[in-house]
């Protein structure tokens, strides 16, 4: 695959996602606009992130059994139909009808990467997977900067009607600038799709590399679906486009684990998780300053978000070298868990600010983190006996 390729689903993977997160730097003037209690407002963002889950079940498979190219562009127009409806919503039942289709519909993005993950060597696999995915946090980190800006000077509602033209634009895009695939032993049917999607849920790797996301994601989702709160409020006070600038502080970390793919070609999966999700609870005693400092929070921010996306990538990698011929499946149902985790933070980070502060945020967000830690070093510690019971030991080469 080449650059110019690569560098495409990325970009889609961005716009995509950033359909699912651009609420969250301006909750508060959407939810005051909508109607919506502030203590509900973490329910904009879970919306988008329920329909979310809904795609990953139901229309992810379908890249095991069709042109995943043709699939991209469709996902990406019908994408843009939702954030159209919610641009134009009179009240919050329309804006969030139009946020759950465009939920559910953004899971373009695994088609993407699955897109990806088939069409590179094994050698490449996990450096291409960690550029597409790459997009993913641009989209989510670089949403919140280009929203904040959006929405200060047009409103709220700019924002979703540029990320519909965008999808639409896209699309064609994608249409006449990626080849179709070549597709060897795949399912026969989308019942099978679903089966083999079904099935991996039996599997320890599947499941623990699953359940991983679920409370990495949940920490990610409580930092950044509640962090527009404190900061629009006192002592800070800062606007949409200011609070919008955090999220370059989340881009430089995300972007800086870029090397999380070759990593994980080198066979260091496993280490650099754990060593990732431990930067992760140490990022939430440098975010827990928040009241107090700025500059703290920028760089816990930055820790945060290198550790979400070395995990990340190395989560994607393993599991697709795993099932090489069900790409879209294993792709889909680790997303499930990344969808149940990011729609858990934003909906409880809201109402743990309001009834504990920051303070109460903070301690959430740490308690995600340390469970996804205890869920790797669980494992660790199952696979490293097993391991000295199957491989012989190595001769001595002294």
């Amino acid at each position: 695959m080449n650059t110019w390729r690569r560098l495409l689903l990325a970009v889609v993977c961005g716009v995509a996602v950033a359909s699912v997160y651009a609420a969250q730097p301006v909750l508060e003037p959407m939810g005051r606009d909508l109607g919506v209690p502030a203590e509900f407002t973490g329910w904009i963002v879970a919306t988008g992130q329920f329909g979310y889950l809904v795609g990953l079940v139901l229309l992810v498979p379908l890249g095991d059994v069709a042109d995943r190219r043709r699939l991209i562009a469709a996902h990406l127009a019908l994408t843009a139909a939702g954030l159209a409806l919610t641009a134009a919503a009179p009240g919050a039942w329309t804006a969030l009808a139009g946020l759950a289709a465009a939920g559910v519909f953004a899971v373009v993005v695994q088609t993407a990467v699955a897109y990806a993950a088939t069409a590179s060597p094994p050698a490449e696999r996990g450096r291409n997977i960690g550029v597409v995915t790459s997009g993913v946090v641009v989209g989510i980190l670089g949403a919140r900067i280009v929203t904040g800006a959006l929405a200060e000077t047009w409103g709220w509602r700019s924002v979703y009607a540029t990320l519909a033209a965008l999808s639409l634009g896209l699309a064609a895009l994608v249409l006449a600038a990626l080849p179709p695939e070549e597709r060897h032993g795949l399912p026969t049917g989308y019942g099978r799709a679903l089966a083999a999607l079904g099935g991996l849920f039996g599997q320890r790797l599947f499941v623990t590399r699953g359940l991983i996301a679920f409370f990495l994601f949940a920490s990610f989702g409580t930092l950044w679906s509640g962090l527009s709160l404190p900061l629009s409020g006192a002592p800070w006070r800062l606007d949409e486009g200011e609070i919008g600038l955090f999220g370059l502080a989340g881009l430089a970390g995300a972007l800086g684990a870029a090397r999380a793919g070759r990593w994980a070609d080198a066979g260091r999966t496993a280490r650099v998780s754990g060593l990732a999700l431990a930067l992760l609870v140490v990022s939430w005693a440098a975010i827990g300053r928040l009241p107090w400092s700025l500059w703290l929070l920028a760089a816990g921010i930055v820790l945060l978000d290198f550790a979400v996306q070395a995990v990340h990538v190395s989560n994607q990698h393993l599991l697709t070298a795993a099932h090489p011929d069900r790409a879209g499946a294993v792709i889909g149902g680790y997303m499930v868990f990344y969808s149940l985790g990011s729609a858990l933070g934003a909906a409880t980070t809201t109402a743990a600010f309001t009834a504990h502060g920051w303070t109460g945020s903070t301690l959430l967000g740490t308690a995600f983190a340390a469970c996804a830690l205890a869920v790797w070093a669980a494992d660790r510690a199952v696979r490293r006996p097993e391991k000295l019971t199957r491989v012989p030991a190595e001769p001595s080469r002294s």
